[in-house]
């Protein structure tokens, strides 16, 4: 008799578990500081505007993000907490369904909860939780669609409602954000490409084959195409209902030619932007806060972990190479990074942040996953699981200022300032 196929026992537990710990930890000091900061102040606004029915607010982005830091301060009340928790809860679902798609993906238990440690200690999914801004939003979509498209991929069975919820989440993503729109368009793209190498003869209506056996290319196309775009438009409907400047029944259209117009008018240099450049070495960082709040002096700074944002290149490079040899993981990361990173590059967006780097930086530490995985299978577990053990080490040196820590005086700052660049 042959011998029976592993198959890996589902961590869901492990990943189950880290998100716990990491909603547990971004809860401390999440109602610091007391008063709005950062770009809290463009979007709470909005977000009560949009409960009392008065207008649309923040019209340079779609609306779903601040109808959701709005269902916190309906739930919560108008304070710290209300702002902040939806966020959070978006967050930690960022963090689960990113371990879950690697897991679908890779089939690696290590890959799989590594990524979910790399996460949780690479700094920005942590400082984006904890403060009421719409990148989390978007992001935790796209982690959600892409966890279904990877299981329905590795459980065909289940590939119809994976894909329609995977349909409903690249829609969420793109009202939550337009930073989502080039990696919403890639899973339908990827069902294309893939039934197409197939090389069926009936290419729309053949339901046999590669990616998901069972659904066809037309069906793929509704639940990939259409159902995100119903469900972006339907996140409008309060804009229709405001009492002041509703968006008009046939404004739909014009009011995106509006959007587009009001991003690229940004031009007013800002002391903390940045370009991709910078971005990928981890160069510039953002202070979202330092000043005197709440009773002593504190900061939150926006930079990715300095160990892992550098290991992730030679990572990712490795990543490139296991893609030319035909791993479907390897390819799909680094086509993720490549597009969401590519879209900065080529945008017209003449003032940019770090901040953009947030979703190119969690495929970034998915391709160091899979590297660190592949030193443990070659009998470098110990430096494997040494990397995963500095990046939380490092995450804790940086955490008061990462968490708005009360810090002894105005110069703290200086005790974290590897770089220049980090001022």
């Amino acid at each position: 008799m042959n011998r029976a196929l592993d198959h890996p026992r589902d961590p869901i537990g492990w990943h189950a578990a880290l998100a716990i710990g990491f909603f547990v930890l971004c809860l401390i000091r999440i109602g610091v500081p007391g008063a709005p900061y950062f770009d809290e102040v463009h979007y709470l606004p909005a977000a009560r505007a949009l409960l009392d029915g008065s207008a649309y607010l923040n019209r340079e982005h779609p609306l779903l993000g601040k109808e959701l830091i709005a269902l916190g301060i309906a739930l919560f009340g108008d304070n710290p907490w209300g702002w902040r928790i939806v966020p959070l809860f978006a967050g930690t679902g960022a963090l689960f369904a990113f371990m879950r798609a690697l897991w679908f993906a890779a089939l690696s238990r290590y890959a799989s909860i590594a990524y979910g440690v790399l996460l949780a200690s690479g700094f920005a999914l942590f400082v984006h939780s904890r403060i009421a801004m719409l990148d989390v939003f978007f992001v935790a979509f796209l982690a959600l669609a892409l966890w279904q498209c990877a299981a329905a991929v590795r459980e065909p069975e289940t590939g119809r409602w994976r894909l329609a919820l995977a349909g409903v989440a690249l829609g969420l993503a793109m009202a939550a954000k337009w930073n989502a729109v080039p990696i919403a368009v890639l899973p339908g793209l990827a069902f294309l490409a893939a039934r197409f190498s197939a090389g069926r003869r009936r290419l729309f209506t053949s339901r046999r084959g590669v990616p998901v056996p069972g659904i066809s290319l037309l069906e793929a196309a509704l639940w990939l195409g259409m159902v995100p775009l119903a469900v972006y438009w339907a996140t409008f409907i309060p804009a229709y209902f405001v009492a002041s400047d509703p968006l008009s029944p046939g404004g739909f259209i014009a009011l995106h030619g509006e959007i587009v117009a009001m991003q690229e008018s940004v031009v007013q240099p800002h002391p903390y932007q940045s370009r991709w450049p910078q971005w990928i070495f981890d160069l510039r960082a953002i202070w979202y806060l330092y000043e005197p709040v709440d009773g002593a002096q504190r900061g939150i700074m926006l930079i990715g972990n300095p160990l892992t944002m550098l290991l992730g290149l030679p990572a990712l490079a490795w990543a490139l190479w296991r893609a030319v040899a035909g791993d479907r993981t390897a390819l799909a990361v680094t086509v993720l990074y490549a597009v969401s990173l590519g879209f900065w590059i080529v945008v017209n967006k003449p003032i940019q942040f770090y901040y953009h780097y947030f979703l190119p930086s969690c495929f970034l530490l998915a391709a160091l996953a899979l590297a660190l995985d592949e030193l443990r299978k070659r009998g470098r577990g110990k430096l494997a699981t040494a990397m995963l053990i500095a990046s939380v080490v490092i995450f804790a040196w940086f955490y008061p200022i990462l968490s708005a820590a009360a810090l002894p005086g105005e110069r703290s700052f200086a005790f974290w300032m590897w770089i220049d660049g980090w001022r």
